[in-house]
């Protein structure tokens, strides 16, 4: 049996990766570190700044601690985080947008980038930019806020929050071939956009979760 330590910058993700993980490795164990004013923290800043890599630091140092086979940073927004401290951990850190970014690049060219908050936008386009590059793949990046919708998630308006991101879905899906739903939290709306577009809808746990998998079985 793994374990892997899911490292949390707000509430409600968890929701969604503790049925993923059952479902995808049900013979591992999972773990949740959750710290939920990080992510207020962030938006306030308007950027990551040192007191997040710290916290972010001492959070995947208690992640070894737990005996952790893999770290899973569960925050796009702070994806620099994760990449910038795998020179100082023994364990693997696995941002969770990261293979979701992989496969999108590798089949699409024009692809719409969806966020409920402006700071997960830049670090999700420059991941899948970075990951194009690698790949020598070309694409076109269109970025979609859908303003307010977090606000309204906040504030309990989970109807409006899901219809200002399906009106950011269709104005993307006018000039692209996928969309990019950008947090994690959003995936509970890919089947549901799935069925209101015409191309492909990408969130990022369960690919997450599928790439811990296939890193157990190969290591």
């Amino acid at each position: 049996m793994k374990t892997i330590v899911a490292v949390y910058t707000g509430q409600g993700l968890d929701l969604i990766i503790r049925p993923l993980f059952q479902e995808i490795m049900p013979e591992h164990r999972l773990i949740n570190i959750i710290d939920d004013g990080l992510i207020h923290q962030v938006m306030t800043a308007g950027a990551v700044t040192q007191d997040i890599y710290q916290r972010l630091f001492h959070h995947y140092a208690a992640a070894e601690l737990a005996g952790a086979d893999v770290i899973l940073n569960t925050c796009s927004s702070v994806g620099r985080v994760a990449d910038a401290a795998l020179p100082f951990f023994a364990t693997p850190i696995v941002r969770i947008d990261r293979p979701m970014a992989r496969a999108a690049i590798s089949s699409h060219h024009r692809i719409g980038v969806i966020a409920t908050i402006r700071n997960t936008l830049e670090p999700t386009l420059e991941l899948l930019q970075l990951e194009a590059d690698n790949a020598a793949r070309e694409i076109i990046l269109t970025e979609g806020l859908a303003q307010g919708a977090y606000l309204e998630l906040v504030a309990g308006n989970r109807e409006r929050h899901d219809s200002l991101i399906r009106e950011q879905a269709l104005e993307l899906s006018r000039s692209c071939d996928a969309i990019i739903l950008a947090q994690g939290s959003m995936a509970c709306m890919q089947s549901d956009l799935e069925s209101l577009l015409s191309i492909p809808v990408y969130s990022s746990p369960k690919l997450a979760l599928q790439h811990i998998l296939n890193y157990f079985v190969n290591n």
